[in-house]
């Protein structure tokens, strides 16, 4: 049903560092909602892991220091009645969370300055945009 969750490139998380926890969803339902444990939530020890390469793992638990519980992350999923598919959505959310706050920075930019012609462009555009204010001054010729 549920594998491991692919990251990028090579990487993927196992299905044995996974831990997923089943309760009932909130919200409306038919005769089957007291009964079924249909919200999923997916845990996933960043901290701890063994698959992640070291760059990877501190890079993630720096950006999602927010979100995370002793190294821990947690994803949650209720939108289906199903259980498999609010597993399989999990999955996606976990390994979409994981691709990335594990990718690399973006590269820095480099300062450019306007070429000649842009510059006289729009200085060209401003002249024109003030002489057609300026020729809606208060008078009205008839």
């Amino acid at each position: 049903m549920s594998g491991p969750v692919h990251i990028r490139g090579s990487v993927s998380v196992p299905e044995a560092e996974l831990q997923w926890r089943f309760s009932r969803s909130s919200g409306p339902g038919g005769q089957h909602v007291n009964t079924s444990d249909s919200q999923v939530e997916l845990r996933y020890d960043i901290a701890n892991s063994a698959v992640l390469p070291e760059v990877w793992r501190e890079r993630a638990l720096e950006r999602l220091a927010g979100r995370l519980v002793d190294g821990v992350v947690s994803v949650r999923a209720s939108e289906h009645r199903s259980q498999w598919r609010n597993r399989e959505v999990a999955l996606t959310r976990l390994g979409a969370l994981l691709a990335e706050a594990t990718a690399p920075p973006p590269r820095p930019r480099r300062a450019t300055r306007p070429t000649r012609g842009m510059i006289e462009r729009r200085l060209e555009n401003k002249r024109r945009r003030s002489q057609i204010k300026r020729g809606r001054s208060g008078r009205y010729e008839t």
